[in-house]
């Protein structure tokens, strides 16, 4: 999602190799003969992917707890799409979102997954196995990450329309996103996509500028306008994109956006300064911007939200200990630790049963049942984000993952889609 630099994480925890012996003595290294476990920790795997994800925290506890070194390299959306491809025998693990997965799994540059060896398999939310949170739920539109979440089989690159044993991504981070707003600047009720369009807050208002993402944004802001009724968000006719763009391009000439923003940090810093009150936000820049004394809220609106998901998938040239290495890592990440950790900062985790385990009582209530705080919900880093009381925006996992609109997506005309929205930032 963001921008961000290559860490390497080759030289972190002196300590953490005296506790690896002890692991692979006490079998916690399973699935593999003992000689790998002995030199898995030896093991670098070298994962990219966007900054949301590529988080020290992780690298760190990763070489803990398993003794595999992760060496982290975090671009934005659209560089990791095409390093994908361009440069597959540079990364081990891709750390991607479902529609970059769509776009580069036909390449065949990733290796499928076989199921039967994700210890935590039955853990994973319905909503990548099915697409549906519930049984009755209905099924968003744009590239919702079950319809390219499997292929036929094991050498295949073509998409199954149902699940099979082979998975082309193990699914890590999700989330609904809607617009941020500065409660104590908009100075009314925000409660649509449109409201982002009003006159009152000319000049003070921006949309994120990845074109898969931001074009998403521009559909839910003209579809509760009245301006279009889309047959399908996430896959656009030529005439849909077209006028999107042109609802855009006045907006943009009549002054209304500040600015157009491609990094979290850009996102922080124009809602903290109050260039902006209202925009395009992901849930931790809201974070960020309350853990500075700051209102902001990450407003539910009528329409619904935007939904985004991504996984680890696994680089084809991947054979003997690096395979066995990455699946070890890919099965300590559904373990809880990190689906704790990636709660916590506003996230949710693809396995919750087992993150779980790793939250409070308090912490569990609070980021996924929507009950009012009973103490401090802090941060992974130990901040105080909220206090006694405080109530989660949105509400419960299943109040928001419930109320998803579309999800990201790669249209049919991607390539004129990109092109268009270049057109309307250079406007």
């Amino acid at each position: 999602m963001t921008g961000g630099k290559a860490i390497d994480r080759r030289a972190v925890l002196k300590g953490a190799a005296a506790g690896i012996g002890l692991a692979a003595g006490s079998g916690a290294f399973t699935g593999f003969p003992t000689i790998w476990a002995q030199n898995i920790k030896n093991v670098t795997l070298r994962q990219f992917g966007t900054g949301v994800s590529n988080l020290n925290a992780i690298a760190e506890k990763c070489k803990a707890d398993t003794g595999i070194t992760l060496q982290m390299t975090a671009l934005d959306s659209d560089a990791v799409a095409q390093r994908a491809v361009t440069q597959p025998k540079s990364f081990d693990i891709a750390d991607i979102e479902y529609w970059i997965c769509k776009k580069v799994f036909p390449a065949g540059i990733m290796q499928p997954m076989d199921v039967k060896k994700i210890k935590y398999y039955d853990k994973i939310v319905p909503l990548f196995i099915t697409g549906k949170l519930k049984p009755d739920s209905v099924i968003a539109q744009g590239t919702a990450p079950h319809t390219v979440g499997f292929v036929e089989g094991k050498d295949s690159v073509k998409f199954a329309k149902s699940p099979t044993q082979w998975m082309t991504m193990i699914p890590t981070i999700y989330n609904a996103d809607t617009l941020g707003i500065r409660p104590d600047l908009v100075g009314r009720p925000i409660g649509n996509w449109k409201d982002i369009m009003d006159p009152k807050f000319k000049g003070k208002t921006s949309i994120l500028n990845i074109p898969s993402i931001g074009i998403m944004d521009a559909a839910m802001i003209c579809e509760s306008m009245g301006e279009i009724k889309y047959g399908d968000k996430g896959n656009m006719t030529k005439a849909e994109i077209d006028k999107t763009i042109n609802v855009m391009k006045e907006a943009k000439k009549a002054g209304q956006f500040r600015a157009f923003w491609k990094t979290f940090d850009e996102s922080v810093n124009l809602m903290a300064s109050g260039e902006v009150v209202i925009q395009s936000m992901w849930s931790p820049a809201v974070t960020a911007v309350r853990a500075k004394g700051i209102p902001c809220v990450y407003q539910p609106l009528k329409e619904g939200y935007r939904a985004w998901g991504g996984g680890l998938g696994l680089a084809k040239h991947l054979s003997g200990l690096e395979l066995e290495a990455a699946y070890e890592y890919i099965n300590w990440y559904l373990s809880g630790w990190v689906g704790a950790y990636l709660n916590r900062q506003g996230y949710y985790s693809a396995a919750l049963e087992t993150a779980k385990a790793y939250m409070s009582e308090d912490e569990w209530g609070f980021w996924m049942e929507g009950k009012p705080a009973k103490g401090e919900i802090k941060s992974p880093e130990g901040k105080v984000l909220e206090k006694a009381g405080a109530v989660r925006d949105g509400g419960s996992f299943e109040a928001r993952m419930g109320h998803v609109a579309c999800w990201n997506a790669v249209m049919d005309e991607d390539r004129y889609m990109v092109q268009k929205w270049n057109e309307f930032i250079a406007a």
